[in-house]
């Protein structure tokens, strides 16, 4: 006999009654089990089941299934789902707290802890002020709810967007009512905004002008718009204040004007916990305000996390208390994030499913922040949207969607592993995005299409809207009439040519032979006095090097030859020391979706760093510390594991989830090598056998499986992006393939041609490897064949260390020099950057997820972070080039060849 229903809660709320309704539905065809009813619904039994439970609202599909297995009209139910989904989501309004989304000028009332710097904001005298701090903080609630609400004149907020000018027309036209595609014609002037509004200026997520802006005149009027401004505040993440030093006037504005803002003190933290639930009358359970103090104090990027725990715990309060239970029930500060989202999107159907991923990958850059879409950008099912949003996941408002918070990206780690999947199609698709909608805005002009190579390497697997199809059909139509063309043309010229061949081919000879013979003499000589400039502008550097990187840029712009283009690299890249340490640096792994580095060092200490943080002081934290030095160190793909290895053999496995570390376990085995392969950890002793374990967070983590690959002990390995190949490099420097699709039926597919004594992998099917005096590059899209792509040389010193990152690469050695190289498709590394600042050796590298920051750590003990400026070399060398090479200078460097300096006024 089937167990009787849990009665539903006491209480009049629209979620109630739906429950109720749904029970009585389920009576009134005949009280099926809800096992005959998942049969009917294709549905599991606990979902329909919890569908009618009254704790929480499911699924728009849930509910459709539930009716239709009671013979009831979907669409019926359908429409009073809507209905309660409304009045919930204005239930959830009534939170005093807002979970991931940041807090809005209204929410002034319950918005607590950050007093003291509100008031240094309002009272500043500074004309122009920047709010720094990592992402996570409340820079935004801080503005609105903090500067903004108690500001008594009137306020221009916005965010740069894509396009900063139309975003600041936007938002003026909503505050002055007048019309916004006059006044972004008018603001064109920078000069204008400042007439048009003489009052305080908030930009906030002023990183979007790096991440979203492409257009760098666009970057270029925002900042000369703002500096004339009567008084101007921007909230910028921290990890982007090295972009913002790239501009004079920006760096001048910002000097001695600056406001960071860290983690809450534990007085202002308690104050954030318990004050919105007073307002409301309401009260934190002692036991659950200890609990939260525990999990949160010190960390400065929790603060969406907390207030999204708080706001799921509100929904389980007992009566007007938050109590500890409640918290715990929807998985704490750590899981009631990913809980949340995973719920939601477990409720939807499969092809539901694919329409949420693909929104939420729409809402995101390949640099791990948040964007906004169009609503016509995403053509989304407006069933899933409002989903997403009654979730408050995302935020609707009259034409765009974003992401609630970027905390999402680094909570969930579903999602996270989505964007680390696709962070190229991602790249292409927002690149895509943004021509498809230039296109659109010139009326379609064919001149706007892509063309040969740009469109030829636009991946096959992206998905498209109804305005990107119609781009890329247009230019494929385009591209296929243009070959068409000049087939016909060719074919037409060939023809009388054949015609005319017999009259001209002796006086055409003659005078062809002459004219090659000219152009070829003219050619070698500008080739000949390039070479001898590149030559002369590397002995200049150490002398005059703003005249070499003019004659380097000069001698480029005429042959682009390899050496030439080497020639441009940054040697005057910006770093600071986030940490002088107690011992050597001998490991070192950064995290692959968050600011975090971890470093090992001869010590046994392993430390986690924070590079969110502003660049003074960085927040460091011990996470374990080995018996001997630290001879590995792995980060899991979702950037919450860091597994170590000392020379002891022993391996610790440390939660960095939320940026304060926590030791979980020490695995029960010896270990020379480490790699994560997903969410599994995969680590090997002197016998060469590989040991698989997951379960990781438990008390007892557990061995899936042993396999032996017969190689012998190995030195390192790593595991390609889909888990599918590893590389496995053995104690004698061989670097093996093998198949580990099914790890018991490991198969070995290859060898490389070089001896190597690491490896890494990047992107889908790029692999690494590093020799004594030079790092290889291998294509493994075919495992069985692996192809050298390009080989990278050390540039004199032993390489002691080299990470692979998204598009470059940063090479250490022995001699204390970094190298970053800049990878291009099908064409030769380009080196990018020299970094010079240790005193010994380099002993580990990193790069950043964005791949414009490079960590360091040395035999002097310094842990520092460079930040590479990423623009067109061009750009940067006229900008630093004073004086402008004379004619005087000109022919000392290319002799009679015309005067064409590369850099003018």
């Amino acid at each position: 006999m089937p167990r009787r229903e849990r009665p539903l809660e006491e209480g009049e709320s629209g979620l109630l009654r739906f429950a109720a309704d749904l029970r009585r539905l389920r009576e009134r065809a005949g009280s099926p089990t809800y096992r005959e009813l998942s049969r009917r619904a294709h549905y599991s039994a606990a979902a329909l089941s919890e569908a009618a439970g009254g704790r929480k609202l499911p699924s728009l599909a849930v509910t459709k299934a539930y009716a239709k297995a009671c013979d009831a009209d979907p669409e019926e139910w359908a429409r009073r789902w809507r209905a309660v989904a409304e009045t919930e989501a204005r239930a959830a309004g009534d939170s005093p707290y807002v979970g991931l989304a940041m807090f809005q000028p209204d929410d002034a009332p319950k918005f607590f802890g950050r007093e003291r710097l509100t008031a240094e904001l309002l009272i500043t005298r500074h004309r122009f002020t920047g709010v720094f701090g990592p992402s996570g903080v409340g820079k935004s609630s801080l503005l609105r709810a903090g500067l903004i609400a108690r500001t008594r004149e009137p306020v221009l907020l916005f965010t740069p967007g894509a396009n900063p000018v139309e975003e600041c027309a936007v938002a003026l036209a909503r505050l002055t009512g007048a019309d916004a595609v006059e006044l972004a014609e008018e603001l064109k002037d920078p000069e204008v905004l400042r007439r048009k509004h003489g009052h305080l200026v908030v930009v906030d997520q002023f990183e979007e002008l790096f991440t979203l802006c492409r257009d760098e005149e666009l970057r270029v009027w925002l900042i000369a718009a703002l500096t004339r401004c009567t008084k101007v505040v921007i909230g910028v993440r921290a990890d982007y204040y090295g972009h913002c030093t790239q501009y004079p006037e920006l760096v001048e504005v910002l000097r001695g004007s600056q406001v960071m803002v860290g983690a809450m003190t534990p007085d202002e933290l308690r104050l954030a916990i318990t004050e919105p639930a007073a307002v409301a009358g309401a009260k934190v359970e002692t036991a659950l305000l200890a609990r939260l103090m525990a999990d949160a104090v010190g960390q400065a990027a929790v603060l969406p996390l907390l207030s999204h725990a708080l706001a799921e715990t509100w929904q389980h309060r007992r009566g007007m208390t938050l109590t500890l239970a409640g918290y715990e029930e929807v998985g704490g500060l750590e899981h009631a994030v990913a809980r949340t989202a995973q719920e939601v999107f477990d409720g939807f159907t499969t092809g539901q499913q694919q329409q949420a991923k693909r929104i939420l990958l729409r809402l995101v850059t390949a640099e791990d922040t948040k964007r906004r879409a169009h609503k016509d950008e995403l053509e989304a099912d407006e069933d899933v949207l409002c989903a997403l949003a009654a979730a408050r996941l995302v935020v609707i408002d009259r034409d765009g969607v974003e992401l609630a918070h970027e905390a999402l990206i680094r909570g969930w780690p579903a999602f996270a592993r989505w964007i680390e999947e696709d962070r190229e199609n991602i790249k292409a698709q927002r690149e895509l995005t943004h021509a498809a909608q230039t296109w659109e805005s010139l009326d379609r002009d064919p001149g706007a299409l892509y063309r040969g190579r740009r469109l030829a390497t636009v991946p096959s697997g992206l998905s498209l809207n109804s305005r990107e199809r119609a781009f890329l059909a247009a230019s494929l139509a385009a591209e296929h009439e243009i070959s068409v063309s000049a087939r016909r043309r060719t074919r037409r010229q060939r023809q009388l040519l054949v015609a005319l061949a017999a009259l001209v081919v002796v006086a055409a000879s003659s005078t062809i032979f002459a004219l090659q013979a000219a152009r070829t003499a003219d050619e070698q000589r500008t080739a000949a006095a390039v070479l001898r400039a590149v030559g002369d502008a590397a002995v200049l550097r150490s002398t005059n090097p703003a005249l070499a990187q003019q004659v380097a840029l000069a001698a480029y712009q005429m042959v682009p030859f390899p050496q030439a283009r080497n020639g441009l690299r940054q040697e005057d890249v910006p770093s600071q020391v986030l940490r002088d340490a107690e011992s050597e640096v001998s490991a070192l792994v950064v995290g692959p979706t968050r600011q975090q580095v971890a470093t090992g060092h001869r010590d046994g200490a392993v430390v986690l760093t924070d590079l969110d943080d502003l660049p003074s002081p960085r927040t460091s934290h011990e996470a374990t510390r080995h018996a001997g030095a630290v001879t590995a160190l792995a980060m899991d793909s979702a950037g919450g594991l860091v597994a170590s290895v000392g020379e002891d053999g022993a391996v610790h496995v440390v939660d960095v989830f939320l940026g304060k570390p926590r030791r979980l376990t020490v695995l029960p085995a010896r270990a020379a090598a480490i790699a994560w392969q997903g969410s599994t950890l995969v680590t090997t002793g002197h016998d060469g056998v590989l040991s698989f374990w997951t379960d990781l967070r438990r008390e007892r983590p557990r061995l899936l499986h042993t396999v032996q690959l017969g190689l012998g002990p190995l030195a390192g390995m790593a595991f390609r992006d889909d888990g599918h190949v590893l590389a496995a490099v053995t104690t004698g420097r061989a670097v093996h393939l093998v198949d580990v699709t099914a790890p018991r039926e490991a198969a070995l597919l290859s060898l490389t041609e070089k001896f190597a004594g690491s490896a890494q992998f990047a992107g889908r099917n790029l692999l690494m490897t590093t020799a004594a005096t030079a790092v290889h590059l291998w294509d493994t899209t075919d495992p069985r064949d692996p192809v050298l792509r390009a080989e990278i040389p050390s540039g004199g010193g032993e390489v002691t260390s080299a990470w692979l990152g998204t598009g470059s690469v940063a090479v250490a050695t022995d001699d204390g020099l970094v190298r970053l190289w800049q990878l291009e498709d099908q064409e030769e590394p380009v080196e990018q950057a020299l970094l010079r600042g240790h005193t010994g050796p380099v002993a580990a590298v990193g790069l950043t997820p964005k791949g414009d920051e490079v960590v360091t750590g040395g035999a002097d003990r310094a842990v520092r972070l460079w930040n590479a400026d990423p623009r067109d070399p061009a750009v940067r060398i006229c900008e630093q080039a004073h004086p402008r090479m004379s004619r005087e200078e000109w022919r000392r460097y290319f002799g009679d060849l015309d005067f064409a300096p590369p850099c003018q006024d």
